[in-house]
């Protein structure tokens, strides 16, 4: 049963506070990409043998299987499939920035080029459940970015193959190869590189605690996108709310995970204690009850507020992945939201319409992390560069305060290198 707590019994800080978590993975995790960074794909076939269950000979999927899956997969769910494309991209192609350049009359000229990166590893969990909208999320903001080499990497199942959905996601997005790989062995090949497998520069896509705890390992020698968490929601209603709504919402993430975390907050007891038995309800009809069952009762939580903006304020605390503001008026409230990885406004737009169809990324900062973090973008596959361009005669105008600025950090070697060319003449 969900709990249900009063901001007037008790503080947002003691609700919302947050364990630390010690799952104790590090180790075997450290253990796993020593193992692959030193045996490459030998280490690969020995782990996806343990745990995917399956022998492998090759581990790269090939365009038979690609062919394959396309012919498996149902021509209703291509076309879904392209229609979220087309959503996604027309969403991503606006965040696109240019390099510029700035040219001074005194022979200055100075600049910023953006600069795709090369080689992009992309990883897809298996899981209890298919994930093709985490292919099109990340693969397709990589596209945009100009990303010359994109590298899938997704566990097989123990027959050997890879879910066809996910092959037929990977070709329309525009993967460049599919590697059936999984776990932090995974991580650990496209940081490092193996016989099959290239080595990327940056790793992106969500996973299990193994994954998680693999990128954190990895970065350094290659970037991350972020270490996710389980996933989580926050619905904002009132009292005009339908509870099943409502329900229904919060049970769309916690059957994700049995570690995801589902939030009310409302200014309505009434509303609260309706959402609670509407819970049970749905609950008992939920083919993954096993998981959300566990989430709600271990994670969920009803907060009654004091109306609102009080709510609103609650939410800024919680920093949530998924933020919902189910009321009549939400855009009165958007200005005043500074935390939350994504916004669904009003009571007809369900977070469900972020994970697969409206454009916006569902790969979204968790646990929080929304205080100081962003949604999966084309910016996450561009790097920057600047440049800058001096004349002699401009060097000369400023040479002396290089220099002066220089001696104040007490490296005289600076200063020497600003004064060197002007001073001879």
């Amino acid at each position: 049963m969900i709990k249900i707590y009063d901001t007037d019994k008790i503080s947002v800080g003691e609700i919302v506070k947050r364990e630390k978590n010690s799952s104790g993975v590090e180790e075997i995790v450290s253990a796993v990409i020593e193992n692959v960074a030193k045996n490459g794909d030998a280490a690969l076939r020995e782990y996806t043998k343990k745990f995917d269950k399956a022998d492998l000979g090759s581990l790269e999927v090939s365009e038979s299987e690609i062919a394959d899956a396309f012919a498996q997969t149902d021509e209703k769910f291509i076309e879904i499939i392209k229609k979220a494309k087309e959503n996604i991209y027309n969403f991503h192609k606006h965040q696109v920035k240019n390099s510029f350049v700035i040219s001074e009359k005194d022979g200055v000229v100075l600049g910023q080029k953006v600069i795709p990166i090369e080689k992009v590893g992309v990883y897809v969990p298996g899981g209890t459940a298919p994930l093709p909208s985490t292919v099109l999320m990340t693969v397709i903001p990589a596209v945009i970015a100009g990303v010359s080499e994109i590298v899938m990497a997704t566990p097989p199942r123990a027959d050997g193959t890879v879910n066809p959905v996910i092959l037929a996601a990977a070709k329309i997005a525009g993967v460049t190869k599919i590697f059936k790989v999984g776990g932090s062995q995974a991580i650990a090949a496209l940081a490092y590189g193996t016989e099959s497998i290239p080595k990327v520069d940056k790793i992106v896509g969500p996973g299990n605690a193994f994954v998680a705890e693999a990128k954190k390992q990895v970065f350094g020698m290659v970037d991350i996108d972020m270490i996710a968490g389980p996933s989580d929601i926050l619905v904002i209603a009132d009292g005009t709310c339908d509870p099943e709504y409502v329900a229904a919402d919060m049970l769309s993430q916690a059957e994700h995970d049995k570690l995801a975390t589902a939030v009310l907050v409302t200014d309505s007891a009434e509303l609260a204690k309706n959402v609670s038995e509407e819970i049970e309800k749905q609950l008992s009809v939920l083919p993954r009850e096993e998981i959300a069952r566990v989430s709600i009762d271990n994670n969920g939580k009803i907060i009654i507020a004091k109306d609102i903006p009080n709510a609103v304020e609650i939410a800024n605390m919680i920093a949530p992945e998924h933020l919902e503001i189910c009321v009549d008026n939400p855009f009165d409230y958007l200005d005043k939201v500074k935390n939350a990885g994504s916004v669904f406004l009003g009571k007809n737009c369900p977070e469900a319409l972020g994970d697969y169809f409206a454009g916006p990324n569902h790969t979204l900062p968790t646990n929080g992390t929304a205080r100081f973090s962003s949604p999966l973008s084309v910016d996450d596959y561009v790097k920057k560069t600047a440049f800058t361009y001096y004349t002699y005669d401009a060097l000369a105008k400023v040479s002396e305060d290089i220099a002066y600025f220089a001696e104040k950090e007490a490296l005289s070697g600076h200063a020497r290198s600003a004064v060197v060319r002007t001073r001879k003449k």
